[in-house]
């Protein structure tokens, strides 16, 4: 499992994913991050990690930081009754990070797939993401050719949906 920032960086130079790196402050919420972090190209994300109302599935959700995300909506799309948060030891056990640092970044850590990825169809549609290297004191800024690489080389899906 990859759970620091430096072993992020040095798994995404390994696999020639390019990247922009800026550190911050720490931040925990996304009107945090607007103060906190310098302006950088690309759609900032809200990354929620989610659980279905037994505990037993568990998904990965992002949106734009000023959209609200209707859980029972996602539920209804993703076939899981009651999501919630999910627990911050399951967060640390699947994605190996901690609240405040959920990224998609952390689904490399997800080697048994355990974890769904729902994307809104909206933010989907930008060409530049700023995503957490597992920690929430710097903010990367990857191309959407780069996420995709990414995300298929974990061997993940990326199911879309409409945040509205």
């Amino acid at each position: 499992m990859i759970n620091t920032e430096k072993g992020m960086l040095e798994f995404l130079d390994v696999h020639h994913f390019p990247y922009l790196y800026s550190a911050h402050e720490a931040v925990f919420t996304c009107a945090e991050a607007e103060q906190k972090r310098p302006q950088l190209p690309g759609v900032s994300t809200k990354n929620l990690f989610l659980c279905d109302k037994k505990g037993k599935l568990f998904f990965l959700a992002v949106t734009a930081c000023e959209k609200q995300m209707d859980l029972d909506a996602l539920g209804s799309h993703c076939g899981a009754r009651g999501l919630r948060f999910g627990s911050e030891a399951n967060l640390s056990r699947l994605l190996g990070v901690t609240r405040g640092a959920v990224t998609v970044l952390g689904l490399l850590n997800d080697t048994e797939r355990s974890v769904e990825l729902w994307m809104d169809d909206q933010v989907w549609e930008s060409t530049q993401f700023l995503c957490h290297p597992l920690v929430n004191t710097a903010t990367l800024v990857l191309s959407k050719e780069t996420l995709e690489a990414f995300i298929r080389l974990t061997r993940h899906t990326i199911h879309l949906f409409d945040a509205a």
